[in-house]
């Protein structure tokens, strides 16, 4: 007898360990073991959450070189599911073979696995089948198959017998394969050429005949290059649906239940999900205030709304939110860091004049726009919206321009707000000089404009829509074992599920911002339409997005300091990684599943506009590294810096709120407190408003940070080790990040790495 050492890890997620009884099966070159169930000393532990488990499976000679292995699970008094990461095996010979899983098991079938690509050596121990394996990464397999194998398959007629060996083995995958694979292998065993010797076409159609040739030789050069036969499968389960025509696609999925479970909350998500909303609801509704119609009649009485879910940074606000010195700071360091650019020249639509906005004289405005110190804010896709009506009653909603100025002291502070995208009589231009409440007036408008852009630009289409088409069409095209799954599959966790609850419970006809948005009427899909319309390639990436608004050097701006530096991190890691994949431009090229996966983004996710500079392939190492930093950048960083100060800058709601009840005034000087208090939403909008926020801010239970849960993804050596620097030098900049924040008024935490998440998961 022969043992062999076999290893399982089982992920560290929520829900991802079972007591269910796990069985496995070695299949090598020269033969197969058992049917295995692997119990050890820990007994039901074996396969909990994070275990590392070592078995012995022991055969009467040794197999040979591994060629793949079959798990099933078998349920117990309480069937689960189970999400092993990877399986090693250790042979007699010494050889150490690694099975890369990382997918969830929620059935009794039975579940085939290749092996791992280690440096130097391929899939198989390049097996002599008669033709060459392609070069590089063979687990990104080409359909278009090697003229070579025509030549070898139709020219010469003849195949080697080795690949039948393997071809037994992968079709044991079909639904009769018990009976094919004894078929197979008895026929094998019958003909005199197996394993040495090539074999006619006539013994292939004889011993394969439920496949037609040219099927065969297409399955089995899918299954050597490390493709699972599941294509079909996952084009099934991932179908593509339009939900609002001219917006990104999303995933079919009438219910949760029609998600995958690979793609749902675990249970820890789900109950803390459900808490954290009832909490709040239950407040509100204790209160009487979540269906409260009546206006506020002091400022101080919002205070009372969520007293008992305060931040630091929602409790500064409160104290400052009617000063410039704030106002202006959201603008680089909010939750909607993206709209302010350098301004070099007035729009022709914003006539503001020297005497405005420097009446002493010491400044003139083409001299600091020339010196680079005047900015601009413009919500001008705004423009022409329908406001929702709420509680029956109609709601109000600017399109604004705001012009800001970087004082010798190096502060941003505004110096003019028109409300509307066209001069006109009624439509002042209002500036810091003008009365108290004239110009707060005017910045309350301001930050309501502001929230609604950031909601469905910033925030769901630029984050939460383009994750989800970035992880359908990863999930459709691209087999479990492919390189570019082990990269970028954690960046897609929860992000289905989240976006499924987000039409249903937030966007939808009786969604919370569908009802107390003010764009959350008609507008809604207009403003995501213009959005969508309005990305660029180069607006995605923060590089090109900084320089591109030129705002290079403008001080104090830490989300652009913060996300510089996440930016390099990541496209470091990435470029590493996928250059021990691919060596050459050659082979980004001939990667069929990748450039499925650019394809289906390029047509589902940015609906074919070829204005956007979104690849509609991928012909380079470089380019592909830069949009796969793209991606996973979008999906941590920059959802964490537009979602997780929601509630610090929302929770005071004069400072961010969801809608107005009145219109901008026409003239000055005809506002007030009492105006100003009849113009912010009633208490019951309030509410529902600060809610959603605090909601969605929240940080999740099952949390995952960036980098972490990487190893798992990756069998190879090298690869291992880009993991791990990785994650050194987010370690590194988390550091950093809190030692400035240390002296700094309002902290910048939001691109920390501490607290970004590894996906859209909230």
């Amino acid at each position: 007898m022969v043992d062999y050492q076999v290893t399982l890890f089982t992920s560290y997620l929520d829900d991802a360990g079972t007591c269910d009884h796990i069985f496995i099966k070695l299949v090598g070159e020269d033969g197969e073991s058992e049917r295995t169930r692997v119990m050890g000393s820990k007994g039901a532990s074996s396969f909990i959450r994070g275990a590392v488990s070592t078995f012995t499976v022991s055969c009467p000679v040794s197999i040979g070189k591994l060629v793949l292995i079959e798990l099933d699970k078998q349920p117990s008094q309480n069937p689960d599911k189970w999400f092993p990461t990877k399986v090693e095996v250790k042979s007699p010979e010494g050889d150490t073979f690694k099975f890369l899983i990382c997918r969830w098991i929620t059935d009794s079938e039975v579940h085939c696995f290749g092996e791992g690509i280690e440096p130097g050596k391929q899939p198989f121990q390049k097996p002599d089948i008669g033709f060459p394996f392609p070069a590089g990464d063979t687990y990104n397999y080409c359909r278009n198959i090697d003229s070579e194998v025509h030549r070898v398959l139709f020219r010469e007629g003849r195949v080697p017998a080795r690949m039948l060996c393997l071809l037994g083995y992968y079709f044991g995958l079909d639904p009769d394969r018990n009976l094919r694979h004894r078929l197979a292998s008895l026929y094998l065993a019958r003909l005199p050429g197996y394993r040495e010797n090539w074999l006619d076409i006539d013994d292939i159609r004889r011993i394969f005949w439920w496949q037609s040739l040219s099927d065969l030789i297409v399955n089995f050069w899918t299954y050597i290059s490390g493709s699972q036969p599941d294509r079909n499968q996952r084009e099934k389960d991932y179908r593509w649906y339009e939900h609002t025509k001219g917006i990104p696609h999303c995933m079919k999925a009438e219910n949760l239940s029609d998600l995958p479970s690979e793609v749902q909350f675990s249970f820890t998500k789900k109950a803390g999900f459900k808490l954290t909303a009832a909490v709040g609801l239950a407040e509100l509704k204790v209160k009487g205030l979540a269906d409260s119609r009546k206006n506020w009649t002091c400022i101080d009485d919002i205070e009372g709304v969520f007293w008992f879910n305060r931040t630091d940074i929602s409790d500064y606000v409160q104290k400052h939110w009617k000063e410039d010195a704030l106002f202006a700071y959201q603008f680089l360091n909010g939750v909607n860091p993206i709209l302010i650019r350098r301004c070099s020249a007035l729009p022709h639509n914003f006539p503001v004049t020297d005497d405005m906005v420097f009446p002493s004289g010491q400044f003139s405005l083409a001299d600091e726009m020339e010196k680079g110190n005047i900015f601009l804010c413009d919500y001008k896709r705004l423009d022409g919206l329908k406001a929702n009506t709420i509680h029956g009653k109609q709601q109000y909603l600017m399109a604004p321009l705001v012009l800001l100025h970087k004082t010798p002291d190096n502060k941003l502070m505004p110096v003019a707000i028109q409300l509307k995208q066209t001069p006109a009589e009624d439509n002042p231009i209002f500036l810091p000089t003008d009365s108290e409440y004239d110009w707060l007036t005017a910045k309350i408008f301001v930050r309501s404009a502001d929230f609604n852009e950031h909601q469905l630009n910033a925030h769901l289409l630029r984050t939460h829509l383009l994750a989800e088409v970035f992880a359908v069409s990863l999930l459709r095209n691209v087999p479990r074992t492919h390189s570019l799954f082990k990269v970028l599959a954690a960046h897609t966790r929860y992000t289905l599920h989240i976006n499924f609850l987000a039409r249903d419970s937030l966007i939808s006809e009786t969604g919370v911002f569908t009802k107390f948005a003010a764009t959350g009427g008609e507008g809604l899909v207009t403003l995501l339409q213009r959005s969508l319309s309005s990305v660029t390639y180069t607006s995605l990436c923060i590089p090109d997005d900084i320089a591109e608004r030129g705002l290079e050097d403008v001080p104090n701006f830490y989300y652009r300091d913060d996300g510089l530096k996440l930016w390099d991190i990541i496209h470091r890691y990435v470029q590493g990684v996928l250059s021990f994949y691919y060596k050459n431009n050659d082979e980004v090229q001939k990667d069929d599943d990748l450039q499925r996966w650019i394809g289906d983004i390029f047509e589902h996710g940015f609906l074919s506009q070829e204005g956007t500079g979104i690849p509609q392939s991928f012909t380079t190492v470089k380019g592909l590294a830069k949009f796969v930093t793209m991606v996973i950048f979008s999906c941590s960083a920059q959802h964490s810096a537009v979602n997780a100060g929601q509630y610090d800058y929302g929770g005071w709601m004069p400072n961010t709120p969801i809608s107005l009840q009145r219109p901008p005034p026409k003239t000055k000087g005809t506002t007030s407190e009492a105006t100003m208090l009849q113009t912010l939403p009633d208490m019951g909008t309030t509410a529902n408003g600060m809610a959603i926020m605090w909601l969605l801010s929240k940080s999740s239970y099952d949390f995952v940070g960036l980098g972490k849960s990487l190893e798992g993804h990756h069998s190879e050596e090298i690869p291992s080790q880009y993991v791990k620097a990785f994650q050194g030098e987010l370690q590194t900049l988390s550091a950093r990040i809190k030692i400035r924040n240390i002296g700094l008024e309002v902290p910048y935490t939001y691109l920390d790495p501490a607290v970004i998440e590894n996906s859209v998961a909230i």
